[in-house]
């Protein structure tokens, strides 16, 4: 019990520390804003009607990725419809891009698939594998581009600004081996304080005591996945798909909010910005990709602050507006299966 009361208070400091983070992020990406300015971006002609094409797109994208995880369920002989699935990963996409909780989409999504199967586990370990595959797609995007597109030419009329970019990175070498060194400091403390050894071999106790015949449930399932290539390259195919949609529609919509950037560029810049924004230090990633494309489109290309200002406040618009029919799933109940049922008969449901 008191374990879990621990827990329990560690959870809001946890939201806190992430909201922390997020405006001061938010903050710092737009300090220097003149928002007289940024509003004349969004009076270009036609906005709003690629505006909306990026949302469908978005959220059509949505589901081919949805698709991946049912393929990934099945893999498990987990049997639920994709209708199913889909609305399962709806529900996890408005945690992740709208709720300001202490706990991910992933995790929602992984408590919900358990009630539709009795291979709980199998279930679980689905969501993590989907997670690892749609970023082992967009690192793979990412490199690509660059090496394909842009290594060699990252240049553009901010040319002096690359040149700086090793300068940058040493100004602020310091300031990043001062926080490394804090942590680990704290982490010290930490474990020099004897109420920290106790949970840690507490901690450890239960890890030995129940984790054997988790870590062979989750060794076995791992198994069934490597023995199924076709399943998994076809995963990482809709990935691509699905990514590839989402940043060409986003090229349409910057190419009329002033971005000077090539698709190229696109496809370099917005699967790294996403891959940040998936470490869980802000809020849905809040601040921490817009600095990311603002400072990346700014430094890369011949994009002005503006442009890219305009750019990433419609990636975050898009991923919220995108994401609240799963808010409507889950408020409605249509989430949970009608009865739990046995993997054989869920297919029914």
């Amino acid at each position: 019990m008191p374990e879990a009361v621990n827990e329990k208070k560690s959870r809001p400091w946890s939201l806190v520390a992430r909201m922390v983070v997020a405006v001061a992020a938010i903050v710092w990406a737009f300090h220097d804003t003149d928002w007289g300015e940024l509003a004349q971006v969004f009076q270009q002609r036609h906005i709003w009607r690629y505006f909306a094409l990026s949302l469908g797109t978005y959220a059509l994208a949505q589901f081919v990725i949805a698709l991946r995880w049912w393929l990934l369920l099945r893999a498990q002989a987990i049997h639920i419809r994709i209708s199913a699935a889909v609305r399962l990963f709806f529900v996890g996409l408005f945690f992740n891009n709208v709720m300001p909780s202490s706990v991910g989409g992933d995790l929602v999504k992984a408590w919900y698939v358990t009630k539709h199967t009795d291979r709980r586990v199998e279930g679980v370990l689905s969501v993590f594998v989907d997670r690892f595959v749609g970023l082992v797609g967009m690192l793979l995007m990412a490199v690509l581009a660059y090496f394909f597109f842009l290594r060699g030419q990252i240049s553009g009329s901010n040319g002096a600004e690359t040149g700086s970019a090793g300068q940058a990175l040493a100004r602020y070498r310091g300031l990043i081996l001062g926080l490394a060194l804090a942590l680990l400091a704290i982490l010290g403390v930490a474990l020099a304080m004897p109420a920290s050894r106790d949970r840690l071999r507490r901690v450890a106790g239960k890890v030995l005591d129940r984790g054997f015949s988790l870590i062979k449930r989750v060794s076995t399932a791992l198994v069934v996945y490597c023995s199924r290539p076709v399943t998994m390259l076809l995963a990482l195919g809709l990935t691509l798909l699905g990514q590839s949609m989402v940043i060409t529609a986003f090229w349409l919509l910057g190419r009329h909010l002033g971005v000077q950037a090539g698709l190229k560029h696109y496809f370099a810049i917005f699967p790294v910005t996403w891959v940040i924004g998936a470490i869980p230090v802000s809020i849905a990633g809040l601040g921490v990709l817009e600095a990311g494309i603002i400072k990346l489109f700014t430094l890369l290309t011949a994009t002005t602050d503006n442009s890219a200002k305009a750019l990433a406040l419609c990636q975050r618009f898009v991923w919220i507006l995108a994401s609240l029919p799963g808010g409507a799933v889950h408020l409605l109940g249509a989430h949970l299966p009608e009865q739990f049922l046995v993997d054989g008969e869920n297919g029914a449901n």
